[in-house]
C-alpha cells in the first residue's frame, strides 16, 4: 500500500508535537553518554554553585532555541536532503538539552521559566528561514552555530575553576556546535548579510541576559 508523502503542513504539525515534548515532557534522554559522567564532583561554595547554575540555565535555554530553530527549518525546508541534515543536528542538540538539564538539577536550580517563549519565537524564525530558501537556511545554521561557539567559550572562561562537571559538558557542546557549522557550510550555506548577523547577536543577548535571571 502506497503511503502519501508528508505535506509541509504535516511536517509543521509533527514539529509542533516535538516542541511540546521538548518543553513539557520529562527530562529528555540523551543518545550519547553525558560528558560529565565520571567527573569527580567538587564542593562549590554557594556563590559558585549559583553562578554555575545560572550559566547552565542560559545554555539550556539556548538548546531549547536550537531545537526550535532546527525543527522550524526542517518543517519548511525545500529539499529532503536538507531536512535530513537539520533533523540530525536537532537530534544531536537533544543530547545537549539533556546534559544541561541534568547539570542544572545537580546544581539544585531550575530551567528558564521563559522557555516556551524562546521556543515559539525560535521556531517561527527557523520556519521563515527555511521558506527563504535552503542555502539561506543553512547559512542561518552556520552563523548561529558560530555565534554559539563564541558564547560557549565565554561561559567556559566564567565557570568556577573547580566545576569540572559543567566544564566537561560545555566543552563537548562547543565541539558539536562547531561541527554543525561545518556541516551546514559543506551543504551549501550562503553567508548571511552583516545586518542579519548583527540582529542575531542582538537577539541572542536578550535571551541570554534574561535566562540568566529567570
Amino acid at each position: 500500500m502506497n503511503t502519501k508523502p508528508f505535506s509541509r503542513l504535516d511536517r509543521i504539525i509533527d514539529q509542533c508535537d516535538d516542541g511540546l515534548r521538548t518543553l513539557f515532557a520529562p527530562a529528555p534522554s540523551a543518545e550519547r553518554a553525558n560528558p560529565a559522567a565520571g567527573v569527580v564532583e567538587t564542593n562549590l561554595v554557594d556563590a559558585e554553585r549559583e553562578l554555575s547554575a545560572r550559566l547552565m540555565r542560559v545554555n539550556h535555554a539556548g538548546e531549547v532555541c536550537a531545537q526550535a530553530l532546527y525543527r522550524g527549518q526542517a518543517a519548511s525546508a525545500q529539499t529532503p536532503g536538507v531536512r535530513k541534515k537539520l533533523a540530525q543536528s536537532a537530534a544531536e542538540e537533544n543530547d545537549h538539552l539533556a546534559w544541561t538539564e541534568a547539570r542544572i538539577n545537580e546544581l539544585g536550580s531550575h530551567t528558564s521559566y521563559l522557555n516556551p517563549i524562546w521556543y515559539a519565537g525560535s521556531f517561527m524564525i527557523g520556519a521563515l528561514a527555511g521558506l527563504v530558501g535552503d542555502k539561506w537556511s543553512l547559512g542561518f545554521v552556520a552563523e548561529t552555530e558560530r555565534q554559539v561557539v563564541v558564547h560557549l567559550k565565554e561561559h567556559l572562561a566564567r565557570l568556577p575553576t573547580q566545576d569540572q562537571a559543567s566544564r566537561a559538558v560545555l566543552e563537548q557542546m562547543c565541539k558539536d556546535e562547531g561541527h554543525h557549522a561545518t556541516v551546514a557550510i559543506e551543504a551549501g550555506a550562503a553567508p548571511l548579510p552583516t545586518a542579519a548577523r548583527r540582529l542575531m547577536r542582538f537577539s541572542a543577548k536578550i535571551m541570554t541576559r534574561t535566562a540568566y535571571w529567570i
